[in-house]
């Protein structure tokens, strides 16, 4: 396996977390447009994800092994039960909110994984980060109190499910395995898990039959195949705490889209949100190039 520098495992996470912040719009729209339910947008998701995944490693000649099947089924129920529940909680509570519940309940839950799991310690850099970093995250919400139980309650799960993911590359590593292959099978197991519950809520579209393709063509291979890969990539080299805090980065690139792209205003705690979130997340950042330096 290739070896990964620190700072390129930086540069790997960052890039995954902005382009994770085209999926939620783009899953919004294809709800309006298609007709589907999550867990139909999910199975589609990870089989153009993984469709592209196995053609660019065989493209490339890359050596994906497989990696041991608890792995891969650790990786396919974590990845399908993660964007399953956050397209769930999309549908409920909108990209938003859904989005600033899962990233930010994460770093907590992936800190104490990544303590009783990998035994790794946070450090200052990254105990300062997830004080901070959700707090931004917060500001850039606003009022949390209207949200449903039910979209709670996703979001929530989904954020148990990614930390598990998240953790699980570094484990992986720690035993011989390979970054791309595990995202590679995961997305090919997860999507056999979908299939029974995505055939029984309705494979096929209601309307917009090119629009929707279009989406789930994207949805695929840019926030699946390309920051999937990326991300677990990059975990082979930045401890699990710091990816997950700078992973962070997904909700301020989805404004930065809002903001420049369709015309929507930001509000002073917002921007202010943004500032503590970037700001955060750069000193986190400086801090593990300093540590692997």
């Amino acid at each position: 396996m290739t070896h990964v520098s620190v700072s390129r495992g930086l540069l790997y996470v960052t890039v995954a977390a902005v382009i994770w912040g085209t999926g939620g719009p783009a899953a919004a729209v294809l709800y309006q447009v298609s007709g589907l339910g999550p867990v139909a947008v999910s199975f589609w998701r990870f089989v153009f994800g993984a469709a592209v995944m196995f053609a660019a490693a065989r493209v490339a000649r890359v050596a994906a092994a497989r990696p041991r099947w608890t792995t891969v089924g650790l990786a396919g129920c974590g990845l399908a039960v993660s964007q399953a529940a956050y397209f769930g909680a999309v549908a409920e509570i909108g990209v938003a909110m859904a989005t600033v519940i899962t990233l930010g309940a994460s770093p907590a839950l992936v800190a104490l994984g990544a303590r009783l799991w990998l035994g790794e310690r946070p450090g200052r850099g990254a105990a300062g980060g997830m004080v901070l970093a959700p707090a931004g995250l917060l500001l850039m919400a606003g009022d949390l109190a209207a949200v449903s139980p039910a979209g709670l309650a996703l979001s929530l799960l989904s954020a148990v499910a990614y930390a598990a993911v998240t953790l699980l590359p570094r484990a992986a590593r720690a035993a011989g395995g390979d970054s791309w292959g595990t995202a590679m099978w995961g997305f090919a197991a997860g999507g056999l898990l979908l299939a029974p519950i995505a055939a029984a809520e309705g494979l096929l579209p209601g309307g917009g039959e090119v629009t929707t393709l279009a989406l789930l063509a994207y949805l695929g291979v840019m926030p699946t195949a390309v920051a999937y890969g990326l991300f677990f990539t990059g975990l082979s080299a930045v401890r699990a705490t710091t990816a997950s805090v700078v992973a962070l980065l997904e909700p301020a690139a989805a404004t930065a889209i809002g903001v420049l792209l369709l015309g929507e205003r930001l509000t002073p705690a917002a921007a202010a949100g943004a500032a503590v979130l970037l700001g955060s997340v750069a000193f986190l950042a400086l801090g593990e190039s300093r540590r692997a330096g």
